[in-house]
Parts: structure tokens; sequence; C-alpha cells
């Protein structure tokens, strides 16, 4: 069983994610690959044929090529915390909306991250992230520009 999180570093945690999802959504690349290690490992596999990545700068490009043009919500809530020796694992409860276009099918997606925190120097960065969906509901290309 993991040790319980202290107040400071749970609160510290929860902005990080905060930033993530502010970042992510507004395309703010640099300001989202420095919330990762530089070996951070991204994991999307489930429900897809993509292979993990390894590498902070190959997961935000990857990240970056496939949203890039697309108006995304990403929201969080719930975060379980537990350290893990030097590290928190933490699993949150997301909800996250993908709209790439009118000729193209939109998504909201539901399911859980699965993360490893560590930290380094002042700074609680995210090592590896594993995305598990619970549900997709697909959504038709309207054919018409919002």
């Amino acid at each position: 069983m993991a040790d319980t999180v202290e107040f400071e570093t749970w609160q510290a945690i929860c902005e990080g994610k905060a930033r993530y999802c502010r970042a992510l959504d507004s395309k703010d690349w640099a300001q989202f690959g420095n919330l990762f290690t530089e070996d951070f490992v991204l994991d999307v596999s489930d429900g897809t044929d993509l292979s993990p990545i390894n590498g902070r700068g190959e997961a935000v490009a990857r990240i970056r090529s496939s949203i890039e043009h697309a108006v995304t919500v990403h929201q969080v809530h719930s975060p379980e915390m537990g350290r893990n020796g030097d590290s928190i694992d933490v699993i949150w409860a997301m909800q996250d909306r993908v709209i790439w276009g009118a000729d193209r099918p939109s998504l909201v997606g539901y399911g859980h991250y699965h993360e490893r925190w560590v930290k380094q120097g002042t700074q609680w960065k995210i090592a590896a992230l594993k995305l598990s969906r619970l549900h997709l509901d697909i959504i038709p290309p309207t054919g018409e520009e919002n």
C-alpha cells in the first residue's frame, strides 16, 4: 500500500495537472513540455494501435501533431495519490472533448490518467502517463464551420 501524500505535495501536483490541462488546451507547447521529465513515457495504447512513446520531445511532438488544429477541452477530477518511494502515483478521473473541424468526427472521452510524478529540483514533473478510456462518444461531422 502506498504511503499518504502530504498536503503541500498534493497541492503542487494538483496545480501541475491544472497547468497540464490549460497548456494543452491553449496549445502552449513550451509550458506543456516543461511539465514532463526528459525521459517521460506516454502510453495511449488503450483502444488504439499506437505504441508507447519514450521521451518528452517525441511525446509532445506526437500530441501536438494530433491536436494542434483541434479545439480541445480537458478536465480532470478526484485525484487519488499515494507515495511510492521517491515518486507519487496518481489516478485522475478525466473527460476530454476534441473537435477537429466540420469535416471530421469529434469526440467526448471518459476515463482515467494513471501517472507517476517525480520531484526534480523544486518542481514535480510527470515521468509517466497512461490513458485508459472507459467510453468514447463519437460525434459525426456537421459539414458546417462553427
